[in-house]
């Protein structure tokens, strides 16, 4: 799942929604650290233009919003209500990739330039206040052809499953139904079926990229084979705005079962050891994560799901003792449906760390004691996800077991509450890495945590297609 709003299953039962969170673009924490109106120095000594983008010749070419504009204030809002008070200076939006390529030209070096897709960035990097919002909203198709689907950068999840269910295909993706696919697939795609199908960039065939020199480029094996391989984990806001991506798409299983496991109060620390002996050792056609809730005591609950039939996977869940299951067999779309919960907007702060190898539970659970709206997602690797090497694509974190998220609900008015004891509970997990679809401007040494081996090869491919850092944010791949 990539960028994710958390959504509680409390208790509920298959009927309901699975413990998940979303997955989007590229994400982090706190909105302080969102992008401002000053630009990156420029590293290929080219004197950059002067004064702002003519916002009136680029409005006679493609359509274009300004501050006061009827519809402005509602076009700039993104999921997390934290961010509303971030204010672009223009939001130009696209339908076809030649509007990017005005947009793009029109601002580069002028202005800080942001692409918003599904606008689940956790640092609200897809607003870039004072500068040129990029809104892709307008290139949502999604066209199944044969083993391949073609999709809009703009299209929401909601409506990738959809048409691919109806098609009889599947693409392994996230669970948050509003999440954009460009953000998700450019971070990696972490999802509920990715131990068996890997990630959503492992499917990618090709993309179509608006660079920072204005050209459309084609991003394939064989063409711009380097900017193919950074757009597949590197995250999304770097080298270029894409506009479309083909995806190789596989037959949609016949049947998904979903299911929840509930243990009693107490035993947070016994499920997360079971579940880190249980889960790598499972089939890949087994998904799970475990979420260990703040409190007093420590909650933890385990639910997933299992490519194949109910009486299959209850043998699986055979192995997991101490449980009462709830167990439920679907067809592809409807576990999509199952595990994507609502779509209404939700404040909080985020961070995330990987679970390389098995960790000292009572270590987890002893930094949640008492912090009730708080929680811990620990969500599954391996399977098909690790059977690709760290430096074939962008996507460095292969050989983890897991992708740990830390996420707490904030008021929007009293944020720094959130924020502070998000850091606190991060520092004591001592845990390293980052999944970069839930970025966070506060995590330490944050290019590293998110690519790791990868760093010295995507700053190359920064310096082939930026080198004036034209998409450069706070957490941008740049050249230095």
């Amino acid at each position: 799942m990539e960028r994710r709003a958390f959504l509680k299953l409390a208790g509920a039962t298959v009927a309901g929604v699975a413990a998940t969170a979303c997955s989007a673009a590229p994400p982090g924490a706190a909105p302080s650290s969102a992008p401002g109106t000053s630009l990156p120095p420029s590293t290929s000594g080219v004197t950059p233009p002067s004064g702002p983008p003519d916002w009136a010749a680029l409005r006679n070419k493609i359509s274009l919003l300004l501050p006061g504009d009827s519809g402005y204030d509602n076009a700039k809002r993104v999921f997390n209500p934290a961010f509303d008070g971030l204010k672009p200076a223009a939001i130009a939006n696209c339908a076809k990739p030649e509007d990017v390529q005005e947009a793009v030209s029109a601002a580069a070096r002028r202005v800080p330039i942001a692409a918003r897709s599904g606008g689940h960035s956790y640092a609200g990097y897809s607003v870039p206040d004072g500068g040129l919002m990029i809104d892709l909203g307008g290139m949502s198709s999604v066209d199944v052809q044969g083993e391949q689907v073609v999709i809009g950068a703009g299209a929401k999840l909601k409506n990738v499953y959809a048409t691919l269910g109806a098609a009889g295909r599947c693409l392994p993706a996230g669970s948050c139904p509003s999440v954009g696919i460009a953000g998700l697939t450019l971070g990696g795609g972490i999802g509920v079926l990715a131990r068996k199908y890997g990630l959503t960039c492992d499917h990618l065939v090709s993309a179509r990229v608006v660079t920072a020199d204005g050209k459309l480029r084609t991003a394939s094996a064989e063409s711009e084979p380097e900017l193919f391989w950074a757009l597949r984990g590197g995250g999304g806001g770097n080298f270029g705005v894409v506009t479309s991506f083909t995806f190789r798409a596989d037959p949609a299983p016949s049947a998904v079962s979903v299911f929840s496991l509930r243990f009693p109060a107490g035993s947070a620390d016994d499920v997360l050891a079971e579940w880190q002996r249980w889960l790598p050792e499972a089939p890949p056609e087994l998904w799970a994560n475990v979420v260990l809730s703040g409190g007093s005591p420590v909650g933890a609950r385990v639910s997933g799901c299992y490519v194949g039939d109910s009486a299959s996977l209850g043998r699986l869940l055979d192995g997991f003792p101490g449980a009462s299951r709830s167990v439920k067999q679907l067809d592809y779309l409807g576990a999509m449906k199952y595990f994507s919960g609502g779509e209404s907007r939700q404040s909080f702060v985020a961070s995330s760390r990987i679970l390389g190898e098995p960790a000292d539970p009572a270590k987890l659970t002893s930094v949640l004691k008492g912090r009730r709206g708080m929680d811990l997602l620990v969500d599954g690797l391996g399977g098909a996800v690790a059977d690709v090497a760290p430096d074939a694509t962008a996507f460095w974190h292969r050989k983890a077991i897991g992708s740990v998220q830390i996420y707490s609900q904030a008021d929007t008015r009293n944020r720094s509450v959130a924020t502070d004891s998000v850091a606190e509970v991060v520092t004591g997990l001592g845990l390293g890495g980052g999944y970069v679809n839930y970025i966070d401007p506060a995590l330490p040494d944050w290019m590293t945590a998110y690519y790791g081996g990868n760093v010295t090869r995507l700053k190359q491919v920064a310096k082939t297609y930026d080198p004036d850092k034209v998409f450069g944010f706070a957490q941008a791949v740049t050249p230095d």
